[in-house]
């Protein structure tokens, strides 16, 4: 305890700054490509096949239930989840770099 207490501003001045730093790292990482993944290529090219074979014949082909939906969700709110959290480890090593630097009376 008495290292802390020695220590607090150097303390809070590395949390501080490690904070910012993640979340800088995570904000980066984590920002969306604008370029289509193999995961998405790859569907686009089954739904263009499954389309050009079903145009083809012409016999009724009952359609099947897209599950695609689940996973846009999923995704938007993992998105949405890395915002928050970029957002709060920027805010905690902001403000522990301020609260460092404020000179309390003893």
């Amino acid at each position: 305890m008495e290292y802390f207490i020695k220590y607090k501003k150097e303390i809070f001045r590395i949390v501080g700054g490690a904070f910012l730093l993640i979340g800088f790292v995570i904000h980066f990482w984590v920002t969306p490509q604008k370029a289509l993944s193999k995961s998405e290529l790859a569907a686009a090219n089954v739904a263009r096949m499954e389309a050009s074979v079903q145009g083809s014949s012409q016999k009724k082909v009952k359609k099947k239930a897209d599950p695609s939906h689940i996973a846009k969700a999923l995704k938007a709110t993992r998105a949405k989840q890395m915002e928050y959290l970029t957002i709060f480890a920027m805010l905690a090593g902001g403000i522990l770099i301020l609260f460092s630097f404020f000179k309390k009376d003893e």
